[in-house]
This record gives structure tokens, C-alpha cells and sequence, in this order.
């Protein structure tokens, strides 16, 4: 079977990076988080005090941000910016309610899809994000969409930060993830959208090991195609 490009794109707390870690390691492809990229600049940005209305300091400091990705010792994939490990910083909240500010700049979004797109020149590859299947890569084999219920994304959420060990209440997170919908939606660089060719998965009443077998099913079945 030939290698694709598996695009999943949605909203925040659907299972995409969930659903797309395991179906890397089931198809033995690259698992690629463009979230965590964003989130990594976001980081970034924040510790070094960037002002987001000056363009000259916003493209002065990209030039010096390089994010890249390993697998550990368990099998998990890990964030690195400029060469140090970040996996848990970029899940902070002050991150979360700042990463859909950055990601708005056409500069960053330029920075990272050239980023990307180095990534997965040899295919074989399961990116998740906002712009996989629109932007990053259109030509993709796969394109996914994800969506659920906010109240489900919230709770979703919130496990996530309780496993940290950082507790946030639910309201907090709820006009957390709206308002990055609506940014996400309606910003004018890479908007959040389903790609017409996208096969859309409501996550809110299945579990993740039902999604992960959908998309793995779908993904094996284009593989086969393009075999053909």
C-alpha cells in the first residue's frame, strides 16, 4: 500500500490529536500536531514579551523559532522548540486562551505551514489541526472534519487539565473554547472550515477507540485506491 496524507481538521476537543496519534501508530506513519506548533509559538511569545501589532518584532522573532517533533521512550510524541521540550508548558491555559490571537497573524500561519509542509514532503503522514485539508495540504488523500457538542468538548477538556493537575472550572472552559471557535472561524488567514472533499465525524456520542477505528478503516481504504 502506498503512503497518504491523513488530514484531520475541527474543533477544539473533538479527539483530533487523540484519534491522530493512534492512527499513526497503527498505519506506522508520522504523527504531526499543528496545534502544538501554534501553541509552541504562542509559548514563545509570551515568555519573550512579542508584541502581536508589531509586524517587524513578530517576523524578527519567527526567524528564530524552529519546532520540531520526537517520539519518546513510550511511544509519545513530543513537542520541541528551538531544541527543548515543551509538551506541558503549551497546555497551560494562559497558552489556551492566547494561541487563537497568534494564530490569526498571517506571518505565523506562513512560518508554520512552510514548517509543515517540509514535514510531510515524503507523505505517510497524520497532521491534525484547523487548515490541514484547506491549506496545508489540499492534495491530501484523507480529509477528515471533526466536530461535538461543546458541553462534551468542555468536559473533555477539563479531564485533560485535571490529569495535569491544573483545575479550571467548566464555564471557564467553555467560553474558552467559543471564543476560539469564533476566532478560528471567522479570522481571514486559514479559517477554520470543512474542505469540500472532508468526510465529516460527530465525536460527541462515540468513544475514542470507535474513531480511531473509523478513521483507520477510511484511511486503509484510500491507501488501497490509490494502490489501484
Amino acid at each position: 500500500m502506498r503512503k497518504i496524507i491523513v488530514a484531520i481538521d475541527g474543533y477544539s476537543a473533538c479527539g483530533k490529536s487523540t484519534t491522530a496519534k493512534e492512527v499513526a501508530k497503527v498505519l506506522g506513519f508520522r504523527y504531526i500536531d499543528s496545534g502544538a506548533m501554534y501553541r509552541a509559538v504562542t509559548l514563545y511569545f509570551l515568555e519573550h514579551h512579542i508584541s502581536l501589532t508589531n509586524p517587524r518584532e513578530v517576523d524578527k522573532t519567527l526567524a528564530q523559532i524552529k519546532i520540531s517533533f520526537q517520539v519518546n521512550r513510550k511511544g509519545k510524541t513530543e513537542t520541541f522548540l528551538n531544541g527543548v521540550i515543551v509538551e506541558k508548558e503549551i497546555r497551560d491555559m494562559r497558552v489556551s486562551e492566547y494561541v487563537s490571537q497568534v494564530s490569526t497573524l498571517a506571518p505565523v500561519r506562513h512560518a508554520m505551514v512552510e514548517q509543515q509542509r517540509r514535514m510531510g514532503k515524503e507523505r505517510a503522514i497524520v497532521m491534525d489541526g484547523r487548515d490541514i485539508g484547506t491549506v496545508v495540504f489540499p492534495d491530501s488523500e484523507l480529509k477528515l472534519f471533526l466536530t461535538a457538542d461543546v458541553l462534551v468538548r468542555a468536559f473533555r477538556r477539563q479531564k485533560e487539565l485535571l490529569d495535569r493537575d491544573e483545575m479550571i472550572d467548566i464555564d471557564t472552559i467553555i467560553e474558552n473554547l467559543l471564543k476560539r471557535d469564533e476566532i478560528d472561524s471567522t479570522r481571514l488567514e486559514s479559517p477554520l472550515r470543512k474542505a469540500k472533499d472532508a468526510i465529516e465525524i460527530d465525536t460527541t456520542y462515540i468513544t475514542i477507540d470507535e474513531e480511531v477505528e473509523e478513521v483507520i478503516r477510511l484511511a486503509l481504504g484510500r491507501m488501497l485506491e490509490r494502490k489501484k
